[in-house]
């Protein structure tokens, strides 16, 4: 172990909690301030081409979103979990083998979102209620973002290789970066700023490949260049780390599937109310979420720190960080939904002047956004249960989320209620998040038994 590796796995374990927390979530909440960034941007672009092109943004959102949450949250959560604990228990050599099948795992992943979002774009959002322009948009969107897969996946793999070192700072920079430069290109493609032809809405989806990929060509260097504290190198493959990676990054692909699929559905059934309602809800459920990468860059921390001091036996010192964490989260998104709820105008006014769009959006964010804060603490703690490698019961929240979102909408839709009552059920679902993962620290995994 190098002296550098030893200093990044022996901070998360000896020094206190606040230093712990500091050194690791800070360059992520840096990074993650950037990717917000990228989709208020993106959102104000597209926005700047009418209603029917939010309403694009709003059909194929929920997916990308589930892409990221996957790659970042669910299997780059594994990862970071799987090489955390093997470090921390000074299992090098089993931390290089987990390494290295991470990378397998992320070429495999990448592929199906290639097949099924790149080419069957179309009928999967025609089940949404998409239609005309609309509908149009975005499948050409889907085909681009999703056919390039594999450069959003190898970002987040290879960063979560890092955090599970106990580095959280390059990727956090390869992020950042990225995320400047996705942003002037963004504008440059979408609207055809400098000369450049406007490509509309594929516009957004090009630059998000391009500046992906980038990002993941740097990381990609420092961990085969030796630079990192583990060196990436090829090995056999090997079904036990594998596993090991997946039976927390498995049962996360299910949280992170429930959590996208409770937008999915509530965003089919709000289609049934026409496209400026669509318009309307898809800001509003875009700005909920912008909470999970808020939660990521505390969670994402909180994965690494907890695997560290989980596989070296302190699960009194791995319940603090989570707590601390979950706090800090619960600070800052409930903040920003407070603010949402108070002056929704704020968030609307940048992306829609259309006055039946603004009105629908104003709705759902003055019901669901004072939840927000239990949401995006729910979510920082998930990510900390990942660091346990115990996930069954973090999952069960999620999936009581997704079915009484999709039960009550269903009943909506079915007696023809008010819109309200799908906002509503919104808000139940995120309270079900925050209260649901904060009973999830009484489980076993926490206590080592």
């Amino acid at each position: 172990m190098s002296n550098g590796h030893a200093t990044g796995t022996q901070l998360v374990l000896d020094s206190p909690v606040a230093t712990v927390l500091w050194r690791l979530a800070t360059p992520n909440v840096f990074a993650v301030a950037m990717l917000t960034a990228v989709t208020l941007a993106d959102a104000w672009y597209v926005g700047q081409l009418g209603t029917a092109a939010l309403a694009s943004l709003a059909l194929v959102f929920p997916f990308q979103t589930l892409m990221q949450m996957m790659a970042g949250g669910a299997i780059g959560g594994g990862i970071t979990s799987a090489v955390g604990r093997a470090l921390g228990a000074g299992a090098i050599e089993r931390a290089k083998s987990t390494a290295w099948q991470a990378v397998l795992i992320a070429i495999m992943m990448s592929g199906a979102y290639m097949i099924v979002l790149g080419l069957f774009a179309r009928p999967i959002f025609e089940l949404l209620g998409g239609e005309g322009d609309a509908l149009g948009g975005a499948v050409t969107y889907a085909r681009v973002a999703f056919g390039g897969a594999v450069a959003l996946w190898f970002v987040y793999v290879l960063s979560a290789i890092l955090r599970g070192t106990g580095d959280t700072a390059t990727p956090a920079r390869a992020i950042a970066t990225a995320g400047i430069a996705q942003i002037v290109l963004s504008g440059t493609l979408t609207l055809g700023w400098f000369g450049l032809p406007s490509l509309g809405v594929v516009g957004a989806a090009t630059a998000m490949v391009i500046c992906h990929g980038l990002a993941a060509a740097y990381l990609a260097m420092h961990l085969f260049g030796g630079k990192g504290r583990l060196r990436l190198r090829p090995h056999a493959l090997e079904w036990a780390p594998i596993r090991d990676i997946m039976k927390v990054g498995g049962l996360g692909m299910i949280n992170s599937t429930c959590m996208a699929m409770t937008v999915v559905v509530a965003t089919g059934f709000v289609g049934r109310y026409g496209t400026e309602a669509l318009a309307g809800f898809g800001l509003g459920a875009r700005l909920e979420l912008m909470l999970v990468p808020i939660a990521f860059g505390v969670g994402a921390a909180l994965t690494a720190a907890v695997g560290i001091n989980v596989g070296a036996g302190q699960f009194s010192r791995a319940r603090r960080i989570a707590w601390t964490g979950a706090g800090v989260a619960l600070a800052l998104t409930g903040l920003l939904g407070i603010c949402a709820a108070m002056m929704p105008s704020l968030w609307l006014d940048l992306f829609t002047a259309n006055p039946d769009a603004f009105a629908f959006g104003v709705h759902y964010l003055v019901i669901a956004a004072p939840f927000y804060g239990m949401f995006g603490a729910g979510q920082t703690l998930n990510f900390a249960s990942q660091g346990t490698g115990r996930m069954i019961l973090p999952v069960s929240v999620s999936a009581i989320r997704f079915l009484t979102v999709a039960a009550i909408g269903a009943l909506a839709v079915s007696l023809a209620w008010d819109i309200t009552a799908l906002f509503i059920a919104v808000a139940v679902g995120l309270t079900i998040m925050g209260v649901g993962q904060a009973l999830c620290l009484l489980g076993p995994g926490w206590r080592g038994s």
